[in-house]
This record gives structure tokens, C-alpha cells and sequence, in this order.
């Protein structure tokens, strides 16, 4: 079976460029109906609707900020408004602000946690209340992170979010497995999209040549990208991934718990 994603309507946060832009690309490249497009910024969100519709999808950008409270529910209510039903959820924006154990504020805490997990469990919230009350099946894909299994020392605070996410998935997929709403999880490695050239080039002052370093590293000699994790999330999306509830997909280089000898 193809992954066919043919008649769904798809909203997908943090999908004006990225994981999330690539994601939707895929979507309408693979059939879907309509793609909700959301994000910070309402100019880059509009480049990509344009772009959907030329591969044949609707599309609508809504401009909204997860880290401002009732987001989740101002960005739920213009979806239903503008096209009437969603089928599919995708998690994917989210903030990754260094901190660590010894140094992460409460002001950083409470603003990845806010964007990576409390406005990510309430749009499933309101996806999955939104099926049961038409009695319909569903999809919700959440974009995690490796580091959900420890993370590097900077990314504390970052990686409890992921965890948290992660334990939100298994936990609502079980809980609605007969309610055929199937709810899964991409732990996503290191991938080269423009919001990490910029934390690494520019924020951790690592300049231009950090991705030729980061890539001689890598055991199949280049960094993921976008559309590695696109072509996934649509798999997990599809019909074709029908029964698959509640998994947590390493999608990675490297093998969580493998030691070199």
C-alpha cells in the first residue's frame, strides 16, 4: 500500500519552513485535500500555501504564536471555521533554547515546556474530542527529539519536553486505540534546516564551517534532512501505517544504548 494521504485535511504547526515545511510538502505531494500551514511568521506561512497550491492541496495559513496563552484554542477554532473538519494533527513546531541543569531559568523552562508540550497536548486534545464527537478516525503525529532518551548537557530542559511529549503519545494512543484515533512519535536526530544553521552558526558562535565538521562525523556522511522526517510523518499519517498506535520512531544514525567497543 502507497502512503496516500487522499481527501485529509492536515494541520501542521510550525510549518512555515523546516521539518514542518517539508512535512506539508510531502502531505500535498502525497493527495491531501487541504493543509492548515502555522507559524510565527505570516510571510514565510504564505510563500508555503502558495507553494501547496501549485502541487494542488488548499491551503491556509494561520499566524499563531504557541507560546501566548489559549493558542491551541485560537488555532483550532480558525481550522474547523475555515474547512469545516480536521482529519490529522502534526506536532511540529517547538523551541530549542539551550539550558541545563546547573543553569536553565524558570523563564526558559516554563517557555519550552509551554511550546513543546502544553500547546502540543491540548490541539491533540481538542483533534481528539473533535473525532469522537463525528465518530471519526484520525491521526496525530508528534515531531520529537533523540535527546527524549537523555540529551546532550545543553539541552536539558529541552529534552524533559520531548520525554514529556513522548509519554503524551503512548499514553493518548492507548487511551484511544478504539476510538481509531492513532496517535505516534518520530524521535528526530541531528537535521540541518535553517533554525539549526542559525543556533549553531550564530548562537553558539560555532561560525559557517560548524556543518562540514558536523557532517564528517556522521556515519552516512551528511546531517537528515527535512524531508527524510517528511516522508515519515506522511507514512504515519497514511493508511498504509494502519494499525501502528503509540510508536516512537528513532529516526537517527546512531543507535540509542549502543556502545562502541
Amino acid at each position: 500500500m502507497q502512503a496516500r494521504l487522499d481527501g485529509k485535511i492536515i494541520l501542521i504547526t510550525g510549518s512555515t519552513q523546516g521539518i514542518g515545511r517539508a512535512i506539508a510538502i510531502e502531505a500535498a505531494n502525497s493527495g491531501a485535500k487541504a493543509i492548515i500551514v502555522s507559524g510565527r511568521n505570516a510571510k514565510a506561512g504564505e510563500a508555503v500555501v502558495a507553494e501547496l497550491k501549485t502541487l494542488g492541496a488548499d491551503a491556509l495559513m494561520i499566524s499563531e504564536d504557541l507560546a501566548t496563552p489559549g493558542a491551541a484554542e485560537r488555532l483550532f477554532s480558525k481550522a474547523i471555521s475555515c474547512f469545516g473538519r480536521i482529519d490529522a494533527l502534526v506536532n511540529s513546531a517547538g523551541l530549542t533554547t539551550r539550558a541545563s541543569a546547573n543553569n536553565a531559568s524558570r523563564e526558559v523552562w516554563q517557555s519550552l515546556f509551554k511550546v513543546n508540550a502544553e500547546e502540543p497536548f491540548f490541539l491533540s486534545q481538542h483533534l481528539i474530542n473533535h473525532l469522537k464527537a463525528e465518530k471519526r478516525p484520525g491521526e496525530i503525529v508528534n515531531i520529537l527529539s533523540i535527546n527524549a532518551h537523555g540529551g546532550a548537557a545543553d539541552l536539558t530542559v529541552y529534552s524533559a519536553t520531548k520525554a514529556a511529549l513522548s509519554l503524551i503519545t503512548k499514553n493518548s494512543a492507548h487511551q484511544h486505540r478504539f476510538d481509531r484515533i492513532r496517535i505516534n512519535g518520530i524521535n528526530v536526530g541531528w537535521t540541518d534546516t535553517p533554525a539549526e544553521r542559525n543556533m549553531q552558526a550564530h548562537i553558539l558562535g560555532k561560525g559557517e564551517g560548524w556543518l562540514d565538521d558536523a557532517i564528517s562525523q556522521q556515519p552516512f556522511g551528511r546531517l537528515l534532512v527535512p524531508e527524510d522526517i517528511a516522508r515519515l510523518a506522511v507514512y504515519l499519517l497514511s493508511d498504509a501505517s494502519t494499525p501502528m498506535t503509540g510508536s516512537i520512531i528513532d529516526q537517527e544514525q546512531s543507535v540509542a544504548g549502543g556502545i562502541d567497543s
